[in-house]
């Protein structure tokens, strides 16, 4: 292709797509800090006749919350060429093969530093608890449980992968920073539970504006450099619905098996089954259903009110045994506690806080099935070869 520039019907000279690409190299992701033609984020340049300019933008992931800012920068370096008339970005996202190349490029072509818990040898049972939407309480039993774990003896800890809306330092009342030690990050600790989070790295409540492989490089980092040292079990509190960390938390710890909280009401169900799905396209096995919110024990008559319906975690647990092939039993049925929200904002797990509400029994009932369990060998290389 000729650098060129061509003339347009008017006798005004077009920039040629070379001399556009070259004032898009002026252009930095937002995040990254890098031009975006050497981030692979120019996905085609096309030149009209009449001098408009439509430059197609490979987004790393839907709904990045700096789209606007690229499309800001990506019409402000075009249009100062000479004979452009107008500007149009249209945008797309990346596919997941594009994603993994970004993050090479980003690492420098070095290879990823070793994650203990997806090596072969790995003793430690990693279980992430998922939703289909917000709201349904996923954070509050992942944090009553690590704590429960931690009761019955085992070795805990406690990752907050829930990037964007972390609540694990206030549930679990941490308020220290993870301390660096050389190139290794020491997790404080509450009541027996090791625990990092995205929340324990900034200043009060100031957002976390990440996007696709910042989120990879920030999930990769909790587990690879983080001293987890010898866990029995490694809880991962995923954020809700099917988005990039749920996928990157499966690639990065092949043997890590789900754990979907949902509620009664049948449309929190349908959606928790599509959280459900995914881990049966990424070849993850589905422990089991917690339903939260289950019922609320009548204050006076003690009877059973079910607030919000009836079903929905017999529901997701027959659709994933179907999907997957094996039975996906429910794990617990939690009843509607309003100590949960109180203790949590206390810092003072509930399960710690009030063990003997019907809710912190519960809780402890799934903890002690969740700790019987052996590791799965989903993910794991078993060391056989044909005879």
């Amino acid at each position: 292709m000729s650098t060129d520039s061509a003339p347009a019907a008017s006798g005004v000279v077009l920039p040629s797509p070379e001399q556009v690409t070259q004032a898009l190299s002026t252009v930095n992701d937002p995040e990254i800090h890098r031009p975006i033609t050497d981030l692979g984020m120019v996905k085609s340049i096309e030149v009209t006749p009449g001098g408009g300019v439509i430059v197609g933008v490979w987004l790393t992931v839907s709904g990045c919350p700096l789209r606007d800012t690229i499309n800001r920068d990506v019409t402000a370096a075009v249009g100062k060429l000479g004979g452009v008339t107008a500007v149009r970005v249209e945008m797309d996202v990346m596919s997941e093969e594009q994603r993994r190349e970004l993050q090479t490029k980003l690492r420098g072509g070095n290879p990823e530093k070793e994650i203990p818990f997806a090596q072969p040898g790995s003793l430690t049972r990693v279980y992430a608890i998922a939703s289909g939407k917000g709201g349904v309480g996923k954070s509050s039993v992942t944090v009553n449980l690590a704590v429960a774990l931690a009761a019955l003896g085992q070795k805990v800890g406690l990752l907050d992968a829930d990037i964007y809306g972390h609540s694990v330092p206030r549930m679990l009342g941490i308020k220290d920073r993870p301390t660096q030690v050389e190139q290794m990050i020491m997790p404080p600790t509450a009541h027996g539970v090791r625990a990092i989070s995205s929340g324990m790295l900034k200043k009060g409540n100031e957002p976390l504006p990440l996007r696709g492989p910042i989120l990879h490089r920030l999930l990769q980092q909790f587990l690879a450099d983080v001293f987890w040292g010898d866990l029995d079990i490694l809880l991962l509190d995923l954020p809700p619905g099917t988005g990039d960390v749920a996928i990157s938390a499966a690639h990065l710890v092949p043997g890590s098996e789900l754990v979907v909280v949902t509620t009664p009401q049948l449309a929190s169900a349908e959606v928790a089954e599509r959280a459900g799905s995914l881990a049966v396209q990424l070849n993850q096995r589905v422990v089991g259903v917690i339903e939260n919110m289950s019922y609320l024990p009548c204050p006076h008559c003690g009877e059973r009110v079910d607030v919000f319906g009836a079903g929905g975690g017999a529901a997701v647990a027959d659709t994933l045994t179907r999907l997957t092939g094996v039975p996906v039993p429910v794990l617990g049925e939690i009843p509607i506690e309003p100590k949960l929200r109180e203790a949590g904002d206390a810092g003072i797990p509930l399960v710690l806080a009030d063990p003997d509400t019907p809710a912190s029994q519960q809780l402890r009932k799934i903890a002690e099935r969740l700790a019987g369990r052996t590791r799965s060998l989903a993910g794991r290389q078993l060391g056989l070869s044909p005879v």
